[in-house]
């Protein structure tokens, strides 16, 4: 078995990168000077996750500490960033959508969007797995959820990766006005032409008695849109990096490819396509891994490396598809745990399948380390995955 490039997920904080063996660490910003914590143990991690001592209600934070982000409310203050009883009330408007139920039914249609994309791979030749299937699959899911239009998908995934970038602030901030102003648009729109999309269920709730505000409905479809693909983009693209470097593996799943969905939890813990989970700071004093953190601390909770602490898992630089990696950590822990994990699943399954069904010479076109990461510290994937296929033949 062995440990691909980039495998073990380093954690950056502000200031540096601060050493991974500390469990909770102080990391102090070379900017304001204020004191963050690292979590990095997977106990500490886990419990973090799910301390209702440690808020998300990123606009309380912020509210007085002269702020120069520019970023649209609908992005700044969605559901994502917020507490009980406001976070209990919006995720429940939603979690219809993504029961394992729900995305049963949405099986097929996953499994026809994959098909077409693979349609337009080269019979033999070299072709970008990110860009050709990792990315567009979980883009056109999410946005038929949506009733986003074909043509305007580009935009979407545009801005959505601008939104996750490692670049200049005043690039995020922009395209965060961006996708909010496109969305309520789209909204105005639906209004007047109603489909059966998931915004149509929405509006229903926007105008009964939960009294959904608009600025709640735009966030709710802004969060959908954003953190329905990105995520999995990276779990497809990471997850087919994996096995591509362990061939006995990538074979025996193609044989056998029943065995796939049991190997998605120690993919996902290997290869997490999230790396630090989004923002939390501490109401009150408490102590994590035994370090005392003061009030109105912000926490960083590094999942990546959080997934490869060998205190939790033996040989955790190693890809192991026999081991039980159901604790993982890639879709988080607690009330805030990633409400498309199912669907996620679902299309990084489907998508292994269809490739190794179709594709069985399929092989890295360059060598590991030539390969290209995507600049954030937020989400952890490829910018591109270049492989060299050669189809099954027609005899």
């Amino acid at each position: 078995m062995k440990e691909s490039p980039k495998a073990r997920q380093k954690p950056h904080g502000p200031g540096g990168t601060p050493d991974p063996t500390c469990p909770v660490q102080p990391v102090q910003s070379s900017s304001s000077g204020h004191t963050s914590y690292l979590v990095t143990g997977y106990a500490q991690a886990r419990q973090a996750l799910g301390d209702p001592r440690l808020s998300k209600d990123t606009a309380a934070f912020f509210a007085d500490k002269g702020s120069r982000r520019r970023l649209h409310p609908a992005v700044a203050q969605n559901m994502l960033a917020s507490d009980p009883p406001q976070h209990t009330r919006l995720r429940k408007l939603v979690t219809k959508a993504f029961t394992t139920g729900a995305v049963a039914a949405l099986r097929p249609f996953i499994e026809q969007v994959t098909d077409a994309l693979l349609d337009q791979w080269p019979a033999h030749g070299r072709v970008d797995v990110i860009a050709n299937l990792a990315m567009p699959l979980p883009v056109t899911v999410i946005c038929e959820l949506l009733g986003v239009p074909e043509a305007d998908r580009p935009d979407i995934k545009r801005w959505s990766a601008d939104l996750f970038t490692a670049g200049p602030p005043e690039r995020i901030d922009a395209a965060s006005h961006k996708i909010a102003e496109y969305m309520t648009g789209l909204i105005a729109e639906k209004r007047n032409r109603p489909d059966n999309a998931l915004l149509d269920h929405l509006f229903s709730v926007r105008d009964g008695e939960d009294q959904l505000i608009e600025q709640e409905l735009v966030s709710l479809a802004v969060l959908l849109l954003v953190a329905g693909h990105e995520t999995t983009t990276n779990f497809i693209g990471n997850a087919l990096l994996a096995l591509l470097q362990q061939p006995a593996d990538l074979e025996r799943l193609r044989r056998d490819p029943d065995l796939v969905p049991g190997t998605l939890d120690e993919l996902l813990r290997y290869a997490s396509p999230v790396s630090t989970a989004t923002f939390r700071y501490t109401t009150e004093p408490l102590s994590l891994g035994g370090v005392k953190i003061p009030a109105d601390a912000p926490i960083q909770v590094a999942i990546g490396t959080a997934n490869r602490d060998p205190e939790r898992f033996a040989f955790p630089d190693q890809l192991d598809l026999s081991r039980n990696a159901s604790g993982h950590l890639a879709f988080g822990h607690g009330i805030h745990r990633c409400i498309g994990a199912p669907l996620a699943r679902a299309e990084a399954e489907l998508a292994l399948h269809a490739i190794l069904a179709r594709f069985p010479e399929i092989r890295l076109a360059v060598p590991p380390e030539q390969l290209a990461w995507q600049p954030t510290r937020l989400v952890h994937g490829l910018a591109a995955l270049p492989v060299l296929v050669q189809g099954l033949s027609d005899d």
